[in-house]
């Protein structure tokens, strides 16, 4: 009897520790409200942060964004672990990593705004797989109103940064931009490109007919599964629709082309006629690639840009959200 007792209090008590190790209530966030906008930020943590994986910058994941009676953003996947990949929410930023194909099993590589990490073996990279941190730098978070700012400190061997990701919210319309400082403080160049995931998710709902992409420019589709893309998408003039709803595991990835050298060309307006919602992203960096990936829950539009800072030099990019409604259907 006192052994079948000790068995279940030592379940119970396991199955409590798996609970908490997944407890989002545990990890560090903070809210910011301006004009008509209100969004809910976790911050970077190494040890209780609500992302801890190696693919997206650990900076400004966004839990929910509320404008005029709508959400936007939120968790899009049915799992949830701190060190899966896509565990993520938000208008969140990947950099290409800097250094892996140089280093040597065991050997460090850079991956901005989360840390050096650790090549574990002679593998290709791959965005999907997680690395062993050696360096997670050190994050600083300051707020004033209607803004937030991200701060990573990162003095490691080699690789060396001050990395400042700020957002701010319009106190006059439903703007919100995200303003970047790259300052390189080491010996190498940081050379990459990055680009923006932006899992949207309207309100409650799923990815449907009502859902389009609109480009200031006529697209085509390089579709990674053109079978995919055509009966869940097509292009009409200079946008994307979604032909039907989107069934659980059912997605689509293409490459669109079409946009020039110009900064211009970096402006895309995702809507959704279901939910009378729409938003307006722009870049100040000319694209290099944009692609487009929908599932159940999210479609995000994600453009590239491509960066580089020399020792010593410092850059800087911007992003700009527009967010407004549709007339009513």
């Amino acid at each position: 009897m006192k052994t079948t007792t000790f068995i279940l209090i030592l379940f119970l008590h396991l199955t409590a520790v798996a609970q908490n190790q997944f407890d989002t209530t545990a990890c560090p966030r903070t809210d910011l409200t301006s004009g008509p906008l209100h969004a809910r930020f976790y911050l970077p943590d190494a040890r209780t942060g609500y992302y801890r994986s190696t693919r997206f910058d650990w900076s400004g994941v966004i839990a929910r964004l509320d404008y005029h009676g709508h959400t936007l953003f939120g968790q899009w996947n049915s799992k949830y672990d701190p060190t899966l990949n896509d565990a993520i929410m938000g208008p969140v930023e990947s950099f290409a990593p800097v250094g892996f194909d140089q280093a040597q099993p065991g050997g460090p590589f850079l991956q901005p705004g989360v840390g050096v990490l650790t090549r574990p073996d002679t593998a290709r990279y791959s965005p999907f797989r997680y690395y062993p941190i050696q360096n997670p730098g050190y994050w600083n978070i300051s707020k004033v109103p209607g803004s937030i700012a991200f701060r990573q400190d990162l003095n490691a061997a080699g690789y060396s940064y001050v990395y400042i990701k700020t957002f701010t919210l319009d106190p006059d319309q439903p703007r919100m931009t995200i303003a970047h400082t790259l300052k390189n403080t080491g010996a190498q160049p940081i050379e990459s490109d990055v680009f923006n995931h932006n899992f949207f998710v309207f309100d409650t709902l799923t990815v449907g007919p009502g859902r389009t992409l609109h480009l200031p420019w006529t697209p085509t589709a390089t579709p990674a599964d053109k079978n995919s893309f055509d009966s869940l998408a097509a292009l009409r003039g200079d946008s994307i629709v979604i032909l039907q709803p989107f069934a659980p595991r059912r997605s689509f990835y293409t490459l669109l082309r079409g946009y020039g050298d110009s900064a211009a060309d970096y402006d895309l307006r995702l809507e959704d006629s279901r939910a009378g919602i729409g938003v307006r992203i722009r870049g100040d960096h000319p694209l290099i690639k944009l692609a487009y990936w929908a599932s159940l829950h999210t479609a995000c539009p994600e453009p590239f840009i491509h960066i580089k800072a020399a020792p010593g030099e410092t850059i800087t990019w911007k992003l700009t959200y527009d967010f407004y409604t549709l007339p009513a259907k």
